[in-house]
């Protein structure tokens, strides 16, 4: 299993709100954040799988965003349709997701405009999209969104229960899940998260094997990413490791 530690010469900056910070200094702590995680994911997850970097944009600005997409960026993601509404074609050069929670009356806003609804958290949600898709005469590439520590404050598929809804939402015309985005507690207890990991790696293993469409297990962020590559995610949104702290 290869280790993801932070390596020698490999620097990861984050933005101090000095009161002498200038954009000039921002554009290039965006720069040196991006080239910096690209050369660390650069030989792919525990698996030798390419990883996905997905830059995580709420708050940020459209030129944050055009900012990380020039230094490599290829795919960002938004938690939040207002913001997405907001900031859809003010950037180019990149796959845009979505992230976040998602209600029913807001599919309209997405659909055949992402590439990639990530947090498809529910089968009626998942109904939605396919008939807002069919309706468009396009096929919404999704994931099912799993609650992986089984928190009662995060929404989700329980575990025990993804393959089953995975089986039964691709039967649905217009949609094409591709994968799971894996919802983590908020925590650095390595002990609590391997196995959690570990269990996503199976259940998207599971699900590859049924699907060849399945290719995306979305799982890491800031604060955990490198032990979610050394169990086998192939894709991590990334929001401060990029742009610092908000």
């Amino acid at each position: 299993m290869k280790n993801f530690e932070a390596k020698e010469g490999v620097r990861l900056l984050y933005n101090p709100f000095l009161p002498w910070y200038n954009s000039g200094e921002e554009k290039s702590m965006i720069e040196e954040n991006v080239k910096s995680l690209l050369k660390e994911i650069a030989g792919g997850n525990a698996c030798g799988e390419k990883v996905t970097l997905v830059a995580a944009t709420k708050t940020r600005t459209a030129e944050e965003i055009q900012r990380a997409i020039d230094a490599g960026i290829s795919d960002v993601g938004e938690n939040r349709v207002q913001e997405f509404r907001e900031k859809h074609g003010k950037f180019s050069g990149a796959r845009e997701h979505f992230i976040g929670r998602l209600q029913l009356n807001k599919v309209k806003y997405l659909v055949g405009k992402v590439a990639l609804i990530q947090s498809v958290d529910r089968y009626e949600l998942a109904e939605e999209i396919a008939k807002r898709a069919e309706s468009l005469h396009t096929v919404q590439e999704i994931l099912l969104e799993v609650n992986a520590g089984g928190e009662e404050t995060k929404g989700g598929f329980a575990p025990e229960e993804s393959m089953e809804a995975f089986r039964k939402i691709k039967e649905l015309a217009g949609l094409r899940p591709v994968g799971f985005m894996a919802m983590l507690p908020a925590t650095e207890d390595e002990k609590l998260l391997s196995p959690l990991c570990d269990r996503m790696r199976s259940l998207f293993d599971a699900a590859k094997k049924e699907d060849t469409h399945v290719r995306y297990l979305s799982m890491g962020m800031s604060g955990d990413w490198r032990l979610c590559l050394g169990h086998g995610a192939n894709m991590i949104r990334l929001g401060t490791a990029i742009f610092g702290k908000r």
